[in-house]
This record gives structure tokens, sequence and C-alpha cells, in this order.
């Protein structure tokens, strides 16, 4: 029997209004996510990627179509499915730990085990006391990604979480993820306009134009991936034609 897919996107459309008049950012999608699964989206701003990760975390509501997660209809947030924003989005007052904590459901028994153990995972041992102020850009999304780990989510959505870091803290952490990705075995959606990251990063990446998917193009690289290889050349210039509009390019528009 096959397995049903962790992750469904039937017909969904999004309209917002704009100036009196409706703005369509999504205009039924669909896509299935596999567990387990690394998906890359990727697209211009305005093509609707991060609406679409609002929706299907829970964030924003659909103005038609559905998402089905573990065969039941998205309609608001919920702890199995994680969060990591661009901005860390640490509260200042608190301690790296308290951050963690807070996350977690009221009067978590283990709080404090739970919190100490995502931190460790992430590398931030021995910085559970530090405030948010007394971090690096890269040590603060760090802390995020273990906060969002702690509920220990079977859906990490990452929005753009690493586009404003330095190219070096970026590279880093996108290993970081990988790591993790292999460790944990999460199903991640990465939204990014970064088509190296899209590729180093993703089984999958979808291709998005205005309001849809134009292509869903599947990577084919061994592990670990390198990064300078002519095949990853290939793949990534691949995305390129894709994102650009040129319909040589070789992907796949089945999903």
């Amino acid at each position: 029997m096959a397995v049903e897919p962790i992750l469904q996107i039937r017909n969904l459309s999004k309209t917002f209004e704009l100036k009196g008049a409706d703005n369509r950012v999504l205009d039924r999608v669909n896509l299935s996510v596999d567990e387990g699964e690394f998906v890359s989206i990727i697209g211009a701003s305005g093509c609707g990627k991060s609406t679409l990760l609002r929706i299907i975390g829970g964030l924003e509501t659909a103005s038609g179509g559905e998402v089905i997660f573990e065969g039941s209809a998205v309609s608001k947030p919920s702890r199995d499915r994680g969060f990591i924003f661009q901005d860390h989005r640490l509260l200042p007052w608190l301690s790296v730990i308290d951050n963690i904590k807070f996350s977690l459901p009221p009067n978590t028994p283990n709080a404090n085990e739970i919190a100490l153990e995502k931190l460790a995972v992430v590398g931030l041992s021995g910085f559970e006391r530090r405030y948010p102020r007394e971090l690096s850009g890269g040590m603060s999304q760090r802390a995020a990604i273990a906060r969002a780990l702690a509920n220990s989510p079977k859906l990490l959505l990452l929005d753009e979480p690493f586009g404003a870091l330095d190219a070096i803290t970026k590279i880093r952490l996108q290993e970081e993820i990988l790591r993790i990705w292999n460790a944990e075995k999460i199903t991640m959606i990465l939204v990014t306009h970064d088509i190296d990251e899209a590729v180093y990063l993703g089984r999958r990446v979808v291709v998005m134009g205005k309001g849809g998917i134009d292509a869903i193009h599947r990577i084919e690289l061994s592990s670990p991936r390198n990064r300078v290889s002519a095949e990853f050349a290939r793949q990534k210039s691949a995305i390129y034609k894709a994102f650009f509009g040129d319909l040589e390019a070789p992907f796949t528009y089945t999903i």
C-alpha cells in the first residue's frame, strides 16, 4: 500500500484586497510533500512563496482550496509544524534557555532538559544563560532553530532563515540545517530567493512564478554535497534556466 504524503496542497488560492481591488497571490497551487523530504521553494519577491508557507503553517487562511497535513485540514498553527523566520524573534528580556522553554506547552515537566538538549543539537551548549543581545546573528538563528525543534515538530517551515546573515555564517548554518535534517528526520520546506541555497539544501526545488508553480526539479546529487563540483553547477544551471523562463531546462513538471 502506498504511503500518503505528509502534506498535500490542493488547488490552493489566496487573494488579498489591495486599494479596493482583489490581488490574487496564489492561484490553484497543487503540491505534495513526502514525510522526511527536504523541499526548497524559490521565486522572485511577490510570487507568493512566503504566503504559501504561512498558509501551510496555519498563520494565514486560504481563499480557496485546502492544505492537508497528516490527513487533517490545516486551519490554525500547531506545534507539529515549527516555523523559523528570517528574523530570529527571540524575546530580548529572556535568556536563551527561557526563550526555548517559553515555546513549550505550559507546565511541561522536563522543559529544562528539552531546552538543553536542543541547544546541544544546534551547538549552543554553554550559552543557555546568555541574552539575545549577547549573541551574534548566527548564534541567534541557532537559538531560533533550537526553539523550533523543542516541540519535536513533524514539519519544519523555514522562511528565508539565513537571508540577513553574512555569507560565511549563512554557509555554516546551511550545513547545520542539513545535519539536523539528517539526524532528526524532520520534513523540511525552505522558502528562499537564493538559487545556490535552494539546490544545496533541497531534494526537490519548486520554482514559483507569479501566483503558481512553474516547475519542479528533482536534485540528484551525491551526499555530502559539493558546492564546487561540476554536477552541482549543472543542477544549479538547470534551476537558473527554469527560474528565468528557459523552457529548454530539464525539469520535472509532475508533482
